[in-house]
C-alpha cells in the first residue's frame, strides 16, 4: 500500500496543512507524559495510511470515534522516527450532505460493478439453452446488490470494493477470447457452460464474506467458515435448479464446475475438473487470480527491483522489469 491519497490534498502551502475524508482503521485514548488525554489513531484511504494524533482530547469538543468511521480530518504532516504521521488540527464525522468519491476511500474495482451486472445479466439472457439461461440470470438477479458491491475475497486477490464483479467480467472476456481460439478445433465444446459457470463460479462469496457498508470484507460468516463458497455455490446451484426444474444433468455439470474450479484438493476442491469446460473456468480463476496478485505486488517497487516474497504465489519474489513501459514510451 502506498501513500494516503489524503495526504497530497493540500489546503494550505505555507503550512503543509492536508485535509480529507478516511476510514478509522483504529482509534485509542491514551494519555501523555502530563497526563492529558489524546487520541491515537491509525487512519487509511484507498492509497494507504498513517498514524494520527488527536493532542488534548476530550468528548465533548471532539466527539467519540470508533472502527469503521469515515471521518473528515485537517492536519498537517511530521516525521517521527523517520515514520510520517499525522497531527490533526480538525476532525468531525461524516455527514450526510458529503459528497464523497468512495474510490477514493476505500480500495475499489476499476469498473463500473453496476453497469458491469447488467452487461453479464443480459449476455447470460442470450443463452440458446433456455435452463441455462433461466438459471443464471434467476441466481444472479436475487443477490444483485451483493454481486455488485462484494469484494472477491477476504485478502489477496480482488480483496476490494466491487472486486467480485471485476473478477467475474475479466474471467469472461477471457473465456470468451478461449471459446474463439478452441470452439473451431472441438465443436463439441460448450461455450455456454463455460459462460455459465465463469459467472457463478464465486457467487456464493455473497454469503460466504462478512462485508461491511463500505464494501469492505472483515471476516468469514459463520456459515462460510464452516463450509465454503464451493460447497455453498454447489448448494446454491442445486436449490435453484430444483425451484426452476432444471433437469438434473444440467444442474449436476454447473455443480461440477463450481466444485472443482479451484482445480486441486489442497486450494479447496473436492473434485478435480472432469470435463473440458470445467478445466477451462478452473484455469481461468487461477490465471486472473495470479494476474490481480503479481500486479499488486509489483506496483510498490520501482522498474528494475524485486518484491518481498509472497506467501500466496509460492514464496515467489516477483520481479518489475518494466520493459513494457519503455516500449510504451517508444
Amino acid at each position: 500500500m502506498g501513500r494516503m491519497n489524503l495526504l497530497s490534498n493540500c489546503v494550505n502551502n505555507q503550512t503543509g496543512a492536508v485535509q480529507g475524508f478516511c476510514i478509522v482503521k483504529s482509534v485509542a485514548v491514551k494519555n501523555n507524559v502530563k497526563g492529558a488525554d489524546y487520541l491515537d489513531f491509525t487512519l487509511a484511504d484507498a492509497g494507504g495510511e498513517i498514524n494520527a494524533k488527536l493532542w488534548d482530547y476530550s468528548t465533548a469538543t471532539h466527539g467519540v470515534f470508533a472502527v469503521g468511521d469515515i471521518i473528515k480530518v485537517r492536519g498537517t504532516v511530521n516525521v517521527w522516527k523517520d515514520v510520517e504521521q499525522l497531527k490533526i488540527e480538525r476532525i468531525r464525522q461524516k455527514k450526510d450532505e458529503d459528497d464523497i468519491d468512495m474510490s477514493l476511500i476505500v480500495p475499489s474495482s476499476p469498473v463500473d460493478a453496476s453497469a458491469e451486472f447488467k452487461k453479464i445479466y443480459d449476455f447470460a439472457g442470450t443463452f440458446r439453452d433456455g435452463e441455462l439461461s433461466r438459471l443464471t440470470q434467476y441466481l444472479l438477479r436475487g443477490r444483485k446488490e451483493k454481486i455488485e458491491s462484494y469484494p472477491a475475497a477476504l485478502r489477496l486477490h480482488h480483496a476490494m470494493r466491487g472486486g467480485l464483479m471485476f473478477h467475474t467480467g475479466t474471467m469472461l472476456e477471457v473465456a470468451k477470447k478461449l471459446v474463439g481460439i478452441y470452439k473451431p478445433y472441438y465443436p463439441e465444446l460448450s461455450e455456454e457452460l463455460i459462460y455459465a459457470g465463469v459467472i457463478l463460479h464465486d457467487i456464493a462469496k455473497t454469503e460466504e464474506l462478512s462485508v461491511s457498508e463500505l464494501g469492505v470484507a472483515t471476516a468469514y460468516t459463520a456459515r462460510g467458515q464452516l463450509m465454503g463458497h464451493i460447497n455453498m455455490g454447489v448448494c446454491m446451484v442445486e436449490q435453484a435448479a430444483a425451484e426452476l426444474s432444471v433437469s438434473e444433468e444440467l444442474s449436476s455439470l454447473l455443480s461440477h464446475i463450481l466444485l472443482s474450479h479451484h482445480g486441486q484438493p489442497e486450494f479447496g476442491s473436492p473434485k478435480f475438473p472432469m470435463f473440458p469446460e470445467a478445466e477451462i473456468v478452473s484455469e481461468i480463476d487461477m490465471l486472473d487470480a495470479r494476474m490481480f496478485e503479481m500486479f499488486d505486488a509489483l506496483a510498490g517497487v520501482a522498474p528494475g527491483q524485486f518484491t518481498e516474497r509472497q506467501w500466496a504465489l509460492d514464496s515467489r519474489q516477483l520481479y518489475r522489469h518494466g520493459h513494457g513501459q519503455i516500449k510504451n514510451e517508444e
